[in-house]
């Protein structure tokens, strides 16, 4: 038996009809119905007085508060594709504390855009004009500190005055300072000194300078024989550098040092033409590089030489190197200071030849009158011995002195040499050789 069904199912539905409906949260649901506190109720009225506002003020080309538009006005902002046209809004960082912001619209008029009686909020955008109850209290205040010193922000009239204030103060400050520092310099010099400060000045003078002056050794001979403890002071044996005494004092020096004074030697030297007297430049020959046991002139009468007979040998006194004649090289330095010491007193004879003509005039400028790089010559003693040769007499020793004295009265010098220094004579010591001075010899 077969049961034939006479309402077959229905096919699923693919579709679901009706309409979904959104629904908003509670809390902003309650937020839309509720007002804001402290905005003004809505009526029928106030709008219409808005819109006239609105008006009146896009007229004078002002913008109106967003406080003062409507929820529709607000609703066709949100929902319309483009921005509403209003005039764009001055930055907040051009707005100095402090002042009041100038209305552009009315800036000639004088006025500010603070709302006129009967007008909404400024163009502040407040917590009221947003739907949001406005902070009071501790709160507000430190939020509108904070967003005034913001940075960027223009400093107003009252912030240049503050600044000027402490700057002013600061100013001032650190002329007080100043003051102080000078009141105090002032009364400490003004105060007496005492203890070590209150010492006078050493008197004396130093010892090696004394022992120098008086001839008992160089000043830097003197300063070996002290550290050594050779020197003796009215019979006080002294070993301090820098020490000072009474300049009229007793000074004795031990044997020691009276034996290594002994073992300096002094040479003489005929110095050839080609040959310069102190430290040679490149391209010339010293002339202590003639003293050798080959060239010794006294070999046979005189101490043998050895090599340190060359240790601390500087020459006493220049010759130039177009210049022959008789040379001094020392150890000793109670020596060189008695021969180019500034008061040095011993003479020097020189043989000149000469070309040019001389008249009586020009030889009395040659014995005195002449000066040298702006410094006056000591006297001189100059004499013809023939009719091309002049002999010279000089009691100091400038650089190429003989030369310029000649230039300057018209003379030119062809050869040049030194036969005399002091009581020590060239003699015939050959030219290119040397010999010791003796202990009979003396300057």
């Amino acid at each position: 038996m077969s049961t034939v069904r006479k309402s077959p199912p229905q096919p699923a539905p693919s579709l679901i009809s009706g309409t979904l409906k959104v629904r908003k949260p509670a809390a902003a649901e309650a937020e839309a119905e509720v007002p804001a506190v402290g905005a003004p109720a809505r009526t029928p009225q106030s709008e219409e007085r808005s819109n006239d506002q609105r008006r009146k003020a896009e007229a004078d080309g002002v913008e109106r508060p967003r406080g003062d538009r409507t929820g529709g006005e607000r609703g066709r902002e949100r929902t319309s594709g483009r921005p509403s046209e209003r005039p764009l809004e001055r930055p907040r960082s051009q707005v100095s504390r402090g002042e009041g912001a100038t209305n552009p619209a009315r800036r000639g008029e004088g006025h500010t855009n603070q709302p006129r009686r009967g007008e909404g909020p400024t163009n502040e955008r407040t917590p009221a004009s947003r739907g949001r109850s406005p902070v009071k209290g501790p709160r507000a205040a430190g939020d509108a500190g904070e967003r005034s010193e913001r940075p960027g922000r223009v400093r107003g009239a009252a912030d240049n005055a503050d600044a000027s204030a402490h700057r002013r103060a600061y100013e001032n400050r650190a002329d007080a300072g100043a003051d102080s520092v000078r009141s105090i310099a002032a009364a400490s010099a003004s105060l007496p000194v005492s203890g070590a400060a209150a010492a006078e000045p050493p008197s004396g003078v130093r010892l090696s300078k004394i022992m120098a002056e008086r001839g008992i050794c160089s000043r830097r001979e003197a300063d070996e024989f002290i550290e050594r403890g050779w020197v003796f002071v009215d019979g006080k044996r002294v070993s301090a550098l820098g020490i000072r005494i009474d300049p009229d004092a007793r000074i004795d020096l031990a044997p020691e040092a009276a034996r290594t004074q002994g073992q300096r030697v002094t040479i003489l030297l005929h110095k050839p033409v080609g040959y310069v007297s102190g430290q040679p430049e490149p391209g010339y020959t010293p002339a202590a590089s003639l003293i050798g046991a080959d060239n010794q002139f006294d070999r046979e009468s005189a101490q043998r030489f050895h090599g340190s007979h060359l240790m601390n040998l500087a020459p006493a006194g220049r010759l130039d190197i177009d210049s022959t004649g008789l040379l001094v090289l020392t150890q000793d330095g109670r020596i060189a200071r008695r021969l180019i010491g500034e008061d040095s007193k011993v003479d020097k004879e020189y043989l000149v030849r000469v070309e040019g003509q001389l008249d009586a005039e020009g030889l009395a400028l040659l014995n005195h009158g002449l000066e040298l790089d702006g410094v006056r010559l000591r006297p001189a003693k100059v004499e013809w011995i023939n009719d091309d040769q002049l002999r010279f007499e000089l009691r100091e020793g400038r650089k190429r002195q003989i030369r310029r004295m000649c230039e300057l009265v018209g003379l030119k010098v062809v050869g040049l040499k030194r036969v005399r220094i002091g009581r020590i004579k060239l003699g015939d010591l050959p030219l290119g050789e040397w010999r010791f001075l003796r202990e009979d010899e003396s300057f």
